[in-house]
């Protein structure tokens, strides 16, 4: 009888300790895997909204919305939801740089002057025992400037993508125009994670009804996807 009480006390224990560590993993605030979030609100650009959330381990979101644009005006964009894997090289800088700038803990905002605005923007940082954010407009810090950087470029890149398969099925000839202020981005940094939209750019330098000239931009940008 003893032994049935204890082995029932087990059990017990054990759905415990289970359901726990189950709350913990669904637990946004202190998840299992350290995670990062990006978050840029800039009413005069478009999207409007972005929010990137990236784990240790790659697996990555990427939100955008337009929430100060009426829905029915013309050029209001619908919500838009990515999930991606982040290389292996930005998962360790972006880490990295996160460690150096003391994962957020601390305000890094630059007050010597006024600078021109480029959105509010909120880093957050959690894992299994730290939770720390900080929101900024410009930042001096070199390991945030880094990350605000990459993550700039994801969106970058990603919306450039949206709008490339939007060209591919509705307007083909503006498909040329938009490969080649992809291409200057790219030269300047401006894009970041090509590898996001390879099957894009694979279908337009396949597709023999789309101008060669498109065609040979879309193979330039996949050569760069492929170096980095």
């Amino acid at each position: 009888m003893k032994r049935v009480g204890f082995i029932l006390f087990l059990l017990i224990v054990t759905a415990a300790l289970t359901l726990w560590g189950q709350e913990a993993q669904q637990n946004p605030t202190n998840p299992a895997l350290p995670t990062i979030t990006f978050d840029r609100v800039w009413e005069a650009y478009k999207p409007q909204s972005v929010t990137i959330t990236v784990q240790a381990t790659g697996p990555a979101r990427y939100v955008s919305r337009n929430p100060f644009t009426p829905p029915n005006q013309t050029g209001a964009d619908p919500d838009y939801l990515l999930d991606f894997t982040l290389s292996s090289k930005n998962q360790e800088r972006l880490f990295r740089d996160a460690r150096e700038a003391n994962y957020f803990n601390g305000d890094f905002r630059y007050k010597k002057h006024a600078v021109a605005g480029t959105g509010q923007k909120t880093l957050t940082y959690s894992d299994s025992v730290r939770h720390f954010s900080t929101t900024y407009d410009y930042t001096e810090n070199k390991a945030i400037q880094e990350i605000t950087n990459l993550f700039s470029g994801i969106s970058n890149t990603i919306e450039h993508g949206r709008k490339l398969v939007f060209l591919h099925r509705f307007d083909k000839l503006g498909l040329e125009d938009e490969l080649k202020a992809m291409e200057d981005a790219a030269e300047t940094s401006n894009l970041a994670e090509l590898q996001i939209i390879v099957p894009t750019l694979k279908s337009i330098a396949d597709d023999a009804t789309v101008l060669n000239i498109a065609r040979e931009r879309a193979r330039k940008l996949l050569a760069k996807a492929k170096s980095e």
